[in-house]
């Protein structure tokens, strides 16, 4: 059995393109399944950074989602898509599982190289 799944997927209100690489042993998904993405540079649920010594003592974003993977942005390029427009694209591994999001400058511009950034999962 295979245990990654690359799923691939468009953003219904962002329009994102995505392609993800999922352990499929820990998280089954399957075509047509929707889901809820998010992506974070922190799981405090208040936005603040993480401190050491204090992960037990706040909210998690995780405690809302079902999938959570803990990465690094190591690329950002610009792309043409099939109509000529420019894209960027972003590319963030999260231990060799990789993810992929090309979209419109405007929606791209928060994300920098070498950002470290959670990623979370909830099927709806």
């Amino acid at each position: 059995m295979r245990s990654v799944s690359r799923v691939q997927a468009k953003g219904e209100e962002s329009g994102m393109h995505i392609v993800l690489d999922v352990n499929s042993q820990l998280y089954p998904m399957h075509a047509g399944e929707k889901f809820r993405m998010v992506l974070s540079q922190t799981l405090n649920e208040d936005g603040s950074a993480a401190v050491a010594g204090s992960e037990g003592s706040k909210k998690s974003l995780a405690d809302r989602f079902e999938y959570v993977m803990h990465g690094l942005l190591y690329k950002i390029s610009d792309d043409k898509n099939q109509s000529g427009d420019v894209e960027v694209a972003v590319y963030i591994s999260f231990g060799g599982l990789q993810l992929l999001m090309k979209g419109a400058p405007a929606k791209m511009g928060k994300f920098k190289v070498d950002q470290r950034l959670f990623l979370l999962l909830l099927k709806e």
